[in-house]
């Protein structure tokens, strides 16, 4: 079930065409990566989605029905650009900050002490805003970010100046959440965490969506059937033993390890390779090097890229 679409979104802004008839669908309950390069159009649909601006033309709909003001209580929004006011204690700040997504105060007190307890943040409630690391604010911006437990959650680079064990902490809170019923729009040039969170993506470029899809059927379409080989022997009888539909595409030497990276020209064709190799060598390890979503990214960034340059 489809938990969250947008349909045909138009958004122009003076002479600059944001969002060109873009669609997407992210199921309920999934983790949803939202990638694009800088300027793309990521955070324009973002900002349709919040209600901050409206489309052009097309629409959005959650849960079947056209998205609606009053539908923003049930969404958490972490922007790129942070911003917490400076001068005011961070208890004070989260209360606040809850307490305009509707919780009552004492609710708020209760989910905010939960959190700050699990991030082990507890010292620095009365603490000024100023005084916390960017780190530290961010922490603080994710809790109030999902403190009122909304349905859908969007996190804009969540992991933008955090140390890599923080940036843990959030991947592991972020897939709890999603555990706890949520589904969650993740934006991010990190295309690791990309692969590490999300169930789907769809990738904008120059206001259109060019890619989408789960995860583990994009990196199968785009395999390119080479395979890594770790062995000991002779490599040029590597060579002169391969069926006529492999190449050598690359070769390297560790001590007395030796490293062949083999495609084939047409099917995969693991077992065939295989066989051709193990009368002549030690095998070590045998994998097939499937592209990860740096790879595709860059590859159909570039490749829509060249072809708009053409026309």
């Amino acid at each position: 079930m489809e938990f969250l679409t947008a349909t045909n979104v138009v958004k122009q802004f003076s002479n600059h065409l944001a969002l060109d008839k873009v669609s997407i669908a992210v199921p309920e309950n999934s983790i949803f990566g939202l990638l694009g390069p800088n300027g793309a159009g990521k955070t324009t649909l973002i900002r349709i989605i919040n209600q901050i601006t409206a489309p052009d033309e097309g629409e959005v709909q959650l849960k079947g029905q056209r998205i609606k003001p009053s539908d923003v209580a049930h969404i958490g929004y972490l922007p790129e650009e942070r911003g917490l006011y400076k001068k005011m204690k961070v208890g004070d700040q989260a209360i606040y900050l809850a307490r305009l997504k509707g919780l009552s105060r004492q609710d708020a007190l209760q989910r905010l002490k939960y959190w700050f307890e699990k991030f082990e943040i507890t010292g620095w409630w009365n603490k000024k805003v100023e005084e916390l690391s960017k780190g530290m604010q961010q922490k603080i911006q994710f809790i109030t970010t999902v403190v009122h437990e909304p349905k859908l959650l969007i996190f804009d680079e969540p992991f933008s100046g955090f140390d890599p064990i923080n940036a843990n902490l959030l991947k592991k809170e972020i897939l709890k959440l999603r555990e706890n019923g949520a589904t969650i729009i993740f934006s991010t040039h990190n295309m690791g965490s990309v692969e590490e969170l999300c169930d789907h993506i769809s990738l904008i470029n120059q206001s259109k969506v060019i890619l989408e899809g789960q995860i583990d059927e994009l990196r199968k379409t785009f395999r390119t059937n080479t395979y890594e080989v770790s062995y000991i022997g002779d490599p040029a009888k590597i060579k002169d033993s391969l069926p006529g539909n492999f190449e050598i595409v690359g070769d390297s030497m560790n001590h007395d390890m030796h490293y062949a990276r083999i495609q084939s020209k047409t099917t995969p064709e693991n077992n065939t390779l295989i066989r051709s190799l193990l009368p002549i060598i030690e095998i070590q390890s045998f994998n097939e090097l499937i592209p990860n979503m740096n790879d595709i990214f860059i590859r159909v960034v570039e490749e829509t890229n060249s072809k708009e340059s053409v026309q």
